[in-house]
């Protein structure tokens, strides 16, 4: 199998949801939904094999979209929406 390295895997990167800034925060709202399907399909060429069909989809762009959303949310809440 042509597996996700193991740096792809850490679910919670840097074992943090603080960061300094929003723009930080929304970095790593994308790393941690990546990280989440390379959890759940960790076969780099079933993952590849894929993507034509997600790719293309506006459906399924939404939905990753939507993800990275939730995961941001979460991360703005830990950082007390970067206020003081």
């Amino acid at each position: 199998m042509n597996r996700v390295p193991d740096e792809g895997l850490i679910l919670v990167p840097g074992n943090s949801l603080i960061t300094e800034t929003p723009e930080e925060g929304r970095a790593l709202a994308l790393t941690i939904a990546r990280h989440t399907i390379h959890n759940i399909q960790p076969d780099l060429d079933v993952l590849k094999g894929g993507r034509p069909n997600y790719s293309t989809s506006p459906d399924s762009l939404i939905h990753a979209a939507q993800v990275v959303s939730l995961e941001f949310q979460t991360i703005a809440a830990a950082n007390n929406y970067w206020r003081e």
